[in-house]
């Protein structure tokens, strides 16, 4: 393990290995490791888990918030999916669903929008992203992809409303089809593209959890407002998606390590579990709904209404992250031991 130089109470200085300067254990007035097991995703019972001086979490509670971030990521997955299954739907003849889903489509991406400005407080600085385009930075990708989704959707929705321009609105559905699923994923890497542990540390998972949700919320909804006539593809769609939701959900929180817990605590918890639920019920009710109108729109409402507590969820289980030491501190002390021992093993 390498050595750092602290200075002591009295002036000298003395090596300190680097673990030691990274929990804070055995530092001037610092707290001794506590021991602690039986969480669910935690350590071992009797093995020292790591404290950051006095409890304080290591990092800040991220300033985004709730409802705005939370909806912001919901809203633009459905009108992402959405956008692609107006396109289908506008190609299959199914006028119904088109029409539903794109109005649909530009609500949802005009309210995701208002979420995020009002989250951000001015206008100006939504604008602002808009003056350089960074390939590297997931902002700055995702404000661009919103500047030619929006325009897109709102003038298939305008061209289908008022029957008006329809070569337009054509290209238009095919330009928001185009783009949509960049859309419905992008925030994936916008979140993980953070320190929050709950958030990082899945981040191989996450764009497919984002899709899958985006696919489940978009499905769902289109069975709920589109006559039985025209829905019959998205019975298998909504039922599929939602299941993947749930199976890819819990691979992403595997993958989270130490931060898996709070994915089953508190808020963060109860909207998990409540979003299984759901999407198990709809799942269920939509592939059983047979030619019933009544039993599809439950069912994507259910499925649907899964998909949103999924988004919340996955928020609020990232802000708990924060507030725990240990789920910042073991990941970095991990990596730099591997890093250690990669270059000892390169010596040898």
């Amino acid at each position: 393990m390498p050595n750092v130089d602290a200075t002591t109470t009295n002036g000298t200085s003395r090596a300190r290995p680097l673990d030691e300067v990274m929990t804070g254990a055995n530092g001037p007035g610092a707290p001794p490791l506590r021991v602690e097991g039986g969480r669910r995703g935690g350590k071992r019972s009797g093995e020292p888990t790591p404290r950051s001086y006095y409890d304080l979490p290591v990092l800040n509670k991220p300033v985004w918030g709730a409802p705005d971030i939370p909806g912001y990521l919901f809203l633009g997955g459905l009108a992402g999916a959405g956008a692609v299954v107006s396109a289908a739907a506008q190609l299959t003849g199914r006028r119904e669903l088109a029409r539903s889903t794109k109005v649909v489509n530009a609500g949802a991406i005009g309210l995701s929008l208002f979420a995020l400005v009002h989250d951000l407080g001015r206008r100006g600085r939504f604008l602002n992203m808009l003056r350089v385009f960074k390939v590297t930075s997931p902002m700055s990708v995702g404000s661009w992809l919103l500047a030619g989704f929006a325009p897109a959707v709102a003038g298939a929705a305008i061209s289908e409303l008022t029957g008006r321009v329809k070569p337009i609105g054509a290209m238009a559905t095919a330009g928001a089809a185009a783009l949509g699923p960049a859309v419905a994923t992008y925030t994936a890497a916008l979140i993980s593209d953070t320190a929050v542990p709950a958030w990082h540390d899945g981040h191989t998972v996450m764009p497919f959890v984002f899709a899958s949700s985006a696919v489940t919320s978009a499905a769902g909804l289109g069975l709920a407002l589109a006559p039985v006539a025209e829905s019959g593809p998205l019975k298998p769609l909504g039922a599929l998606a939602g299941l993947a939701e749930l199976g890819l959900t819990k691979a992403m929180e595997k993958k989270t390590g130490l931060a898996e817990t709070t994915y089953h605590e508190g808020r963060a918890g109860m909207l998990m579990g409540a979003s299984e639920l759901l999407l198990v019920c709809g799942a269920a009710l939509t592939a059983t709904s047979g030619r019933s109108r009544t039993r599809r729109a439950a069912g994507g409402m259910a499925v649907f209404t899964g998909s949103l507590l999924t988004r919340f969820g996955i928020f609020e289980a990232g802000n708990a992250s924060t507030q725990r030491p240990e789920y910042t501190v073991e990941p970095q002390r991990r990596r730099v031991k591997d890093r250690s021992n990669g270059r000892e093993d390169g010596r040898g």
